[in-house]
């Protein structure tokens, strides 16, 4: 997994084993197992590292007006109950939700207005609720309804 990971040497001395990985793969899901010898005392922990994708196809940025395709999916074991996909959550009125029993959510026109930050989140049959952030680009035109726009002669037009 070199090189994404490391620990924290100068944490070690504050009795500080944490593990650090870097960017998180797919592949690094399981079952992780920490031992520690202090003069004569041996310590030891496990930690379950469970990993959840999101994915947008095609990837970001997006294109305004083309199909886009956002999916999540969890290494959890339990049956997935219901996806929710929450837009700028915090932004007053443009906040959005979409919730549904699969893990996909498709966009068939995307506008300036759907980029900024997306949250899916995964409820589980064992009561288990798994969420991730993404921040989705919209490459496009924002500019003004009427496309016509008058300018004074001799002075600049943007």
């Amino acid at each position: 997994m070199k090189p994404r990971v490391s620990l924290q040497d100068s944490a070690l001395r504050n009795g500080n084993f944490s593990l650090r990985i870097d960017p998180v793969r797919s592949e690094d899901v399981g079952l992780y197992e920490a031992w520690v010898k202090y003069n004569t005392e041996v310590y030891s922990c496990h930690v379950e590292l469970g990993v959840i994708t999101v994915t947008f196809s095609p990837p970001s940025p997006v294109i305004e007006n083309e199909l886009l395709l956002m999916s999540c999916n969890s290494s959890h074991q339990a049956s997935l109950v219901e996806t929710c996909w929450f837009h700028k959550e915090h932004a007053g009125p443009t906040s959005r939700t979409f919730c549904s029993w699969s893990g996909a959510l498709s966009i068939l026109y995307p506008a300036m207005s759907d980029a900024g930050s997306w949250r899916c989140q995964l409820r589980y049959s064992d009561k288990e609720i798994i969420s991730a952030t993404y921040n989705l680009q919209v490459l496009g035109f924002e500019g003004p309804t009427n496309p016509v726009v008058y300018a004074a002669a001799g002075s600049a037009a943007n």
